[in-house]
């Protein structure tokens, strides 16, 4: 059901009445303006007649160019890259400030619309450039070494040619886009119109999620309870989403002859299936050691002889149930990063100081957290929906990760700095890690100190255990739509299938858990997105142990790996800390992090 808009609150309220004090906002000035602009009006006339011009340039002639006039195509292509992503970076940004408004839906619908009858001219371009032939690319390469910067894009973009259509199917598929789009905005529009109402209180989702973190086991239930039962409300139309999401990509992935689901997720992510399958075993093989043992130690600490899904993030009996304040979050992270390296502090300082990050919780405002570039002559902006929770100053101290990676890379250009998603989460994992090693180092007693561990044990978990399982939940759930449409009750089975093999014994699963997937939006905007988590994670578990075994040098070795974008191969960035992804090995060195926090944690019980 979608509820009518109210007035914006204070973030404070849904934290119990603390003051967290004075939340940022979005200034997208550094964008546009307004909607309505001079310099959007001017951008969208450039584009159309550039998208219009390059087209007239190019198509049927990429084969006649030499290097200097492939290099100056890619240039010019770039350009329009830009322009465009500027003009949807702030209609979309626009639109996660308040997705219920539907002068924000109607200006970002139309952007997309605009922008996609620009651009369908410029189909022919990758068409294209998949028919020239490799070797002659290679001779432009050794000519032109300004073009040589971009053969990892090109090459990323050949990847694709067994899987590419005909030039009238591609224009075809590109126009139907927005299509597309519109399931995911009814997702999105769907989620931050819900309405729950926990112990006489109206909430929305992120409200609502966040008591699950209270120390009353009692709200704690009455929240699980709720979602269930709003989520049971609203389940034919996740139902509906998911199953039309699912059959699109399988229509797609059936024309391109994708041998499997994935395959996409694995080709953008520049990242080979065999390393992905060898990263889910490892966790998959390394249930019992982590999540298993983990949620059996957190069963005895809460004094329960089964935990309920209320229980998986509770927090410890003997956890100080404060509030963190902005000004607080704002200074562990920035503490804990300039501790690191002081470039990485003067990096993440305009975030605070110039309106690149909206923290406040609202009616209507996009639920969850991200970092978005925008493009690489602006600058990212950081979404957060904070209450004051200390994993909330872990969620700071990740899409801040993500933003200074962001800047950083942005001197590839538009098309080298997009870093593909298996790396995107290095920098905000490792983030994290350095607030946590912080917050631990500074902690005052043992208490204080399981807290800090059991909490990032948990995070951890969250990271690699449960994306993970949300990874075998997509894989069963599009095989399971290739074979016919899906009930929800059908959706419902696959779900439970993942969650108790990966949560372990000690938890008990409530009437209405098995809707819970509905609420998850990588699966509708991102298909298989979520290992790239676990891999980020297992991955700067790895980097990190290589810092503390070989601190001399490593801040240079790692700016330069950020620095790099989507400009290198992960085997290529992993090289100077002497890692390797495709080693079968690695994860598990990744995952005994995890493992040996939770020996600590065991050790701290004898």
């Amino acid at each position: 059901m979608l509820r009518k808009i109210q007035p914006v609150f204070d973030a404070t309220d849904a934290s119990g009445g603390k003051s967290l004090g004075d939340l940022p906002e979005w200034d997208l000035s550094d964008l546009y303006a307004s909607e309505d602009a001079p310099e959007l009006e001017r951008d969208l006339a450039w584009l159309e007649k550039a998208c219009a011009d390059f087209a007239a340039d190019y198509e049927g002639k990429l084969d006649t160019l030499d290097a200097a006039g492939l290099l100056q195509c890619i240039h010019r292509d770039e350009k329009i890259s830009n322009i465009a992503g500027r003009i949807m970076s702030y209609a979309g940004l626009r639109y996660h400030q308040l997705t219920t408004d539907g002068g924000r839906t109607k200006f970002l619908s139309d952007c997309q619309e605009k922008i996609t009858n620009f651009t369908t001219p410029l189909v022919f371009f990758t068409l294209e450039l998949n028919r020239l032939d490799e070797d002659r690319l290679t001779a432009m390469y050794a000519e032109n070494a300004d073009l040589a910067r971009y053969e990892p894009v090109i090459h990323r973009i050949r990847a694709m040619k067994p899987h590419q259509l005909s030039d009238e199917l591609e224009k075809l598929l590109h126009d139907l886009g927005v299509v597309g789009d519109a399931w995911e905005r009814l997702f999105d529009e769907t989620i931050a119109g819900l309405s729950f109402t926990v112990d006489g209180e109206e909430l929305g989702i992120e409200a609502t999620l966040n008591l699950l973190t209270k120390q009353d086991r009692a709200k704690r239930e009455a929240a699980s309870r709720e979602l269930a039962r709003v989520f049971g409300e609203n389940i034919r139309i996740f139902a509906r989403v998911h199953n039309t999401a699912a059959k699109e990509k399988e229509v797609l992935d059936r024309w391109r002859k994708m041998p499997t689901a994935q395959t996409g997720r694995h080709l953008s992510n520049d990242v080979e299936a065999e390393v992905v399958e060898a990263l889910r075993n490892a966790v998959v093989a390394a249930y019992p050691k982590l999540s298993h043992r983990y949620y059996e130690l957190k069963r005895k600490w809460l004094g329960l002889d089964v935990m309920q899904v209320w229980d998986r993030n509770a927090p410890l009996p003997i956890e100080d149930t404060k509030t963190v304040d902005w000004t607080g979050a704002r200074k562990t992270v920035m503490d804990a990063y300039s501790a690191f390296d002081p470039r990485m502090g003067e990096l993440a300082q305009p975030f605070f100081d110039k309106g690149w990050i909206d923290a406040g919780v609202k009616p209507g405002k996009a639920p969850g957290a991200f970092a978005h570039p925008t493009v690489t002559n602006v600058h990212p902006y950081v979404m957060l929906n904070y209450l004051g929770k200390p994993r909330d100053v872990m969620t700071l101290a990740h899409e801040l990760g993500h933003g200074v990676h962001q800047v950083l890379a942005a001197d590839q250009g538009e098309l080298l700095s997009s870093t593909p998603l298996t790396l995107a989460e290095t920098a905000s994992v490792f983030g994290e890690m350095l607030t946590f090693r912080a917050m631990l180092d500074n902690a005052k007693t043992d208490q204080e100190r399981k807290v800090l561990l059991a909490g990032k044990v948990e995070d951890m978990i969250n990271t690699v255990v449960r994306q993970i399982a949300f990874y075998d939940f997509e894989c069963k759930l599009h095989a399971a739509r290739r074979e016919g449409e899906l009930t929800p009750d059908d959706i419902n089975a696959l779900w439970m299938s993942v969650q108790a093999e990966s949560l372990g014994p000690a938890f008990e699963f409530m009437d209405g858990y098995e809707r819970f997937w509905a609420y998850i939006p990588h699966f509708v905007h991102s298909p298989f997105y979520v290992y790239a988590y676990a891999f980020g994670d297992g991955l700067v578990n790895a980097l990190y142990a290589v810092y503390e075994e070989n601190p001399d040098g490593f801040q240079d070795k790692y700016f330069d790996m950020l620095k790099a974008g989507g400009s290198k191969h992960h085997k290529e960035l992993l090289a100077p800390f002497g890692l390797d992804a495709s080693d079968p090995t690695f994860w598990d060195k990744g995952l005994s992090m995890i493992s040996g926090f939770i020996d600590q944690l065991e050790e701290m019980e004898n």
